[in-house]
């Protein structure tokens, strides 16, 4: 009996040596986490057989999605964001992965685009680096300010409305008088004509008015005091040069034509005759049709009444009708020097005009 109580004991020790040295070894392993160590290793065990539902984007659309991690947002807060706004299908799922994997502790507050397409492994790596987050935005040659408030709104990637844009760029606006006075805005102008347009990834966080900043910026950078001084040389404000410069970027297809085309609009400014430009009623008529640029007819040329129709009026509209590209400008400020007086559309197609010199040729390029 005595044996077996020794016997006993001397097992109740090894026991306990081996509970200790299998502590003090799952101590090491798990860098001081016992705890945590167990637990991500059962949840690694329940993910294998999840794999198919890991791997599974939740839908077929590709568009970019806003997100955001606020501050503070702990991992199942925002899988269940992440549910909400139809990116993924099973919080605890995406939980469980960030989790096993180490991404729960990396994720950062941030604005974040992902897609419905993605997976929960692809999710969760974007949300652990903010920095490479973007909104692509575009805005095109000769789009009025409208136009690039109704992109906003379709991309759906920024923190604000294009109506929201809109009080920061149309009439009436705060305008930075530094700005106003180099390029000679009128008082309670809008900004149109100096949204500069071109391909832009912006930051996410980007507000209205930062947005408003960053296309006046890059306007000026693009132009160039070089331009400006140019323009000046010859009589023109800048204000002058993007009027008929938007003027210019709406009548013509092809950028080569610009210089060719602002050179007839200055030629007949230099006689005192009416621009009749086209685009200049259309800019009266406003949103038509379900544009913004509706077909005229000749009717329209003397009854639809604005300022800015320059069938009208003489010289040049109140101010600039469209956001013109850098081309348009600089044809404007650079024509080509001819005796031209009209142009019009060639009947071949090309979308390139015939110019005339009088008004019998113009009417023998007709079609």
């Amino acid at each position: 009996m005595v044996r077996l109580v020794q016997i006993i004991i001397a097992l109740g020790g090894v026991l306990i040596l081996l509970t200790v040295a299998a502590g003090v070894i799952l101590y090491v392993v798990s860098d001081g986490r016992p705890v945590n160590f167990v637990q991500k290793e059962i949840t690694r065990l329940r993910l294998m057989g999840q794999q198919a539902a890991l791997n599974r984007p939740i839908g077929s659309d590709d568009r970019p999605v806003r997100f955001t991690v606020n501050p503070g947002e702990t991992p199942p807060i925002v899988a269940r964001n992440l549910f909400n706004a139809s990116l993924i299908t099973d919080p605890e799922l995406f939980v469980d992965y960030a989790f096993v994997h180490g991404l729960d502790v990396r994720m950062e507050a941030g604005v974040y685009f992902p897609r419905q397409t993605m997976t929960i492994p692809q999710i969760a790596l974007m949300l652990t680096d903010s920095r490479s987050s973007s909104i692509p935005f575009r805005i095109l040659d000769g789009w009025r300010i409208e136009e690039v408030a109704a992109a906003i709104d379709r991309s759906g990637l920024f923190g604000f409305t294009g109506e929201e844009f809109l009080t920061y760029v149309g009439p009436g606006a705060p305008v930075d008088p530094a700005f106003a006075q180099q390029v000679g805005l009128p008082p309670g102008a809008s900004l149109e004509g100096f949204l500069f347009p071109d391909t832009y990834d912006l930051p996410p966080q980007i507000t209205a008015a930062g947005l408003r900043d960053y296309l006046l910026e890059l306007f000026l950078e693009k132009v160039g005091p070089q331009v400006i001084a140019d323009a000046q040389a010859q009589g023109l404000s800048l204000y002058e040069v993007v009027t008929l410069a938007s003027i210019t970027e709406r009548e013509s297809v092809h950028p080569e034509e610009n210089p060719q085309i602002a050179g007839v609009y200055r030629n007949r400014l230099k006689i005192g005759m009416k621009l009749d430009a086209d685009p200049t009623v259309q800019y009266g008529i406003g949103f038509q049709d379900g544009t913004w640029w509706p077909q005229i007819s000749q009717f329209d040329y003397t009854n639809a009444v604005s300022d800015y129709n320059t069938y009208l009026i003489p010289g040049l509209p109140p101010g600039p009708i469209a956001n013109p590209g850098l081309s348009a400008i600089l044809g404007v400020v650079y024509p080509e020097e001819s005796d031209y007086l009209y142009f019009r559309a060639a009947c071949d197609g090309s979308h390139y005009h015939r110019f005339a010199r009088t008004f019998e040729e113009h009417l023998a390029n007709g079609c």
